[in-house]
């Protein structure tokens, strides 16, 4: 969930679905998700390039995507009596870096946030949701595109949290999962003394933070910190997790929850040698994540990629409920259509029974129902 990070490319894929959503439907679409009220202060930000930060395509018609829904909102609050504003600011250039005390400042005397940025700000608004004076709810939309407009936002929302809440429900009664791996390799993911959670769509109370497109259950593996391990002793998170990147696959060998070794001589390979050994915590195994958006697609853009089914994440875990701080929070998918698939994945119960949740790559919603 939540810290998104373009790692996966697919290279061909069909966008399902029907026409850019009408003016009059993107309202519904809001008051459903959002539910804006009178008296209230809603805040648009939005990041910009700037120096060496290049602009590119899809990053300018986020921009216009953004001046679009503002707009709406804007005339929504005119008839319903709420304030709108609009920021925009120089772009952190990496996901998850402290955003600007002014733009900080700012959502926090906001009732509703909503983030449509290039560089991903949703662990700035998890903190500020999650904090304890909060009067903040927010919607963190890290690369989105318009063309989801045809996909994931159009899907049932009621039926998303229905599977989100299930998904958590699944997650809170396992105390592991193993994920096979289209390449063959296995990992298996401790679950134990960690609390699941969903992310539904729903964005209505103070206090909630959701990606949008939103629908997945997820959970943080257990990572035995020094508070933990006497206790409950080492973490049993260990295997083989195999990633695709632009036709290099990458393995990390996984030990005690964290990365200790990457088979790769490629390019890529030196590349995530490199980006661990500069910070240990990024190392963290921090997120086993199942997408549950019936109408979400595979494109390579992880903000919806990992609504589809399995993803798996290292890096920070605070803000989905693990113990590790981090710099940065980087999200993997493995359905169907990405480089590298999980085949099946298996949780194992607290009663001793198990559930194939995904199978031939794919969420099983037959079991949520």
């Amino acid at each position: 969930m939540h810290l998104f990070y373009k790692e996966i490319v697919v290279t061909t894929y069909i966008i399902r679905g029907g026409d850019i959503m009408k003016k009059e439907e993107k309202i519904e679409l809001f008051n459903n998700i959002t539910a804006p009220k009178a008296g209230e202060k809603i805040l648009f930000i939005v990041d910009k390039p700037h120096d060496d930060i290049i602009d590119n395509k899809m990053w300018k018609d986020r921009r216009e995507m953004a001046k679009e829904w503002y707009l709406i909102y804007k005339e929504m609050g005119e008839k319903s009596d709420f304030e709108i504003d609009y920021l925009e600011f120089e772009a952190t250039g990496k996901h998850n870096s402290i955003l600007p005390k002014e733009i900080l400042d700012k959502s926090r005397k906001s009732n509703l946030l909503i983030a449509m940025t290039e560089y991903s700000a949703s662990s700035s608004i998890e903190k500020i949701c999650n904090a304890k004076d909060t009067i903040t709810r927010g919607l963190s939309m890290p690369t989105v595109e318009k063309r989801m407009e045809k996909t994931a936002f159009k899907a049932d929302y009621k039926k998303v949290k229905k599977y989100a809440n299930e998904i958590k429900k699944l997650l809170n009664n396992s105390l592991g999962a193993e994920v096979l791996f289209s390449t063959g390799d296995r990992l298996y993911l401790d679950l134990r003394n960690r609390e699941g959670k969903s992310d539904t769509g729903e964005c209505t109370k103070t206090g909630q933070s959701i990606n949008f497109p939103s629908g997945e259950g997820y959970i943080a593996p257990y990572e035995a910190n020094s508070e933990e391990v006497n206790e409950f002793g080492e973490s049993k998170t260990e295997g083989i997790w195999p990633a695709g990147y632009n036709g290099e696959i990458v393995k990390f060998i996984v030990k005690n929850n964290r990365i200790v070794e990457i088979i790769g001589n490629g390019k890529k390979g030196e590349e995530m040698r490199k980006l661990f050994s500069e910070n240990k915590t990024r190392t963290n195994v921090a997120e086993l994540g199942i997408g549950c958006n019936p109408n979400a697609v595979i494109t390579g853009n992880i903000l919806e990629d990992e609504k589809v089914g399995l993803h798996i994440a290292y890096g920070m875990s605070v803000h989905v409920g693990g113990k590790v701080e981090s710099d940065m929070h980087l999200d993997i998918c493995y359905s169907k259509g990405c480089p590298v698939e999980g085949t099946t994945l298996t949780l194992f119960h607290k009663n001793g029974t198990k559930t194939e949740l995904i199978k031939d790559a794919k969420l099983r919603y037959d079991l949520l129902e």
